[in-house]
């Protein structure tokens, strides 16, 4: 009974390892298939869309259709979604660079302004897609929630942001392991955390209702 045990827990092992395998070759390739500027966020949503419904406890959900459903459905918002924060990159970004070259009196009043809002921005892009696959949003309203859920759990938003610097900074130590671990162990650390702060906001939510 014991050896059977241990062999079906090693089986059941393989099987979630190559589940996560194949989801991350999924979104490598679905991202490389949209020129990568139009795979990416459509990618990403599809993955997380996975992800959600397995820590929701739907464990044998069909990856690929799933995956593949999603791609197609969310191709054109998701973009959207993708444009928005690439436009907002692109300013934090511009901002740098030119207190790069200002004086230094500029540069100390606001190097550190800027600073701050570049790690909220950061903070806020963890909520994006698990939000994006949990509510049904516009491109806005999506980013501007992200904003309020990460601003009103600051201990998830920072177990968040730990775990998820903490695997990127292990698989720099084995580039190769990125093709079957990269995109959805980060996915997989950032997600059941977002749901629960979801949930703690709309208990908080219904609870001032109930008190109005």
């Amino acid at each position: 009974m014991e050896t059977s045990g241990f062999f079906g827990g090693l089986n059941s092992l393989f099987e979630w390892i190559t589940r996560l395998a194949f989801l991350n070759l999924l979104w490598i390739a679905f991202t490389a298939c949209g020129l990568v500027i139009f795979g990416f966020f459509p990618s990403t949503v599809a993955m997380f869309t996975v992800v959600r419904k397995w820590a929701l406890g739907d464990l044998h959900v069909p990856i690929f259709k799933t995956f593949w459903d999603s791609y197609k459905k969310e191709f054109m918002k998701s973009n959207i979604l993708g444009v928005l924060i690439g436009l907002i990159s692109f300013v934090l970004c511009f901002d740098y660079l030119y207190l790069r070259q200002a004086s230094d009196e500029i540069y100390q009043l606001f190097s550190v302004p800027l600073l701050i809002v570049i790690i909220l921005f950061i903070c806020m892009l963890l909520y994006i897609f698990p939000m994006y696959v949990h509510y049904e949003m516009k491109a806005v309203q999506i980013i501007k929630n992200s904003f309020f859920v990460m601003i009103m759990n600051p201990i998830s938003t920072f177990i968040m942001l730990i775990g998820t610097l903490g695997l990127i900074f292990l698989l720099t130590f084995a580039p190769p392991l990125t093709i079957v671990i990269s995109g959805n162990v980060i996915a997989l650390a950032i997600v059941k955390p977002a749901i629960n702060s979801f949930n703690k906001i709309n208990r908080k939510y219904k609870l001032m209702q109930q008190q109005a």
